[in-house]
């Protein structure tokens, strides 16, 4: 542990010192006879634990401690004093100390007391560690499914016939950002996303609906060929409309002269949810 005094006896910090250098409880770093312009020596050396003076001519302990804390709430305190007003230990506690000593010295206190609060800087050290370890692996998990949907989705498009288009890229970028962000395509605009991902949104756009398009096209080829192709099955009413689907194959069939149109976040929502299973 390192250690800070701030004390306007010097005989108390010599003695403060000896304590933590014979019983092996740590370093001290620095001290003070004064609690004025302390504050950013001790921001600076950054002790884990300041022993301070209540009563100190220029600023009192419980100053220093305020502003302390109002920049850095890890440093513990222990104050040390002759004072026995019940108020003025109060307002200490209020101010953010951790152990409250009397003056005169004790060896045994002192070397209690600090064992004490290094034993609670210790947990809650451990108790950070562990909760960033598991903030960590939540984290890896959110990357993994993330990479696990992608690769489903691009499974898809692949099966679509049109991952080699320009436009799955900006569709995987879409399903991304969607993702990223947790949020509903029922509540957003593609358009928003296009504005957001790409210096030209039309051209994203434009590519996006061709890709699409294509997809359309070689689904209601697939309709044609076999309509209990299992791609024609799953997809041609999750990714598009079945009527659209059927549009596109009468026009291929030569029957209509205008085909089946496309639904750009209907296809976008079917990806996704596909690619949550």
């Amino acid at each position: 542990m390192k250690f800070y005094i701030v004390e306007d006896d010097y005989s108390v910090i010599r003695v403060i010192e000896n304590i933590i250098e014979d019983k092996e409880l740590g370093e001290l770093v620095g001290y003070s006879l004064s609690g004025d312009d302390v504050v950013n020596e001790i921001l600076l050396r950054r002790p884990d634990i300041v022993l301070i003076d209540l009563l100190m001519p220029d600023k009192d302990g419980i100053q220093v401690v305020k502003e302390i804390r109002s920049y850095n709430n890890q440093i513990k305190f222990i104050m040390i004093s002759q004072v026995s007003s019940k108020e003025l230990i109060s307002k200490a506690y209020s101010a953010g100390i951790d152990f409250f000593i009397s003056k005169p010295v004790n060896v045994i206190e002192i070397v209690k007391v600090i064992k004490n609060v290094s034993e609670k800087i210790k947990m809650e050290r451990t108790l950070k560690g562990i909760k960033h370890m598991f903030e960590d692996l939540e984290l890896n998990s959110q990357r993994y499914k993330k990479r696990d949907r992608e690769v489903k989705i691009k499974l898809i498009l692949s099966q679509l016939g049109i991952l080699g288009e320009k436009g799955s890229k900006d569709i995987i970028d879409i399903c991304n950002y969607i993702l990223s962000n947790n949020l509903k395509p029922s509540n957003i605009k593609i358009s928003d996303i296009c504005s957001i991902l790409s210096n030209s949104p039309k051209a994203m756009e434009q590519r996006i609906r061709r890709a699409i398009n294509k997809a359309l096209v070689n689904i209601a080829n697939l309709g044609l060929e076999d309509n209990l192709n299992d791609v024609f099955v799953r997809y041609s009413n999750t990714l598009f409309d079945f009527e659209d689907i059927k549009a596109e194959m009468d026009l291929i069939r030569g029957k209509r002269t205008i085909g089946g149109k496309i639904k750009v976040l209907k296809f976008i929502e079917g990806l996704l949810l596909y690619s949550e299973f």
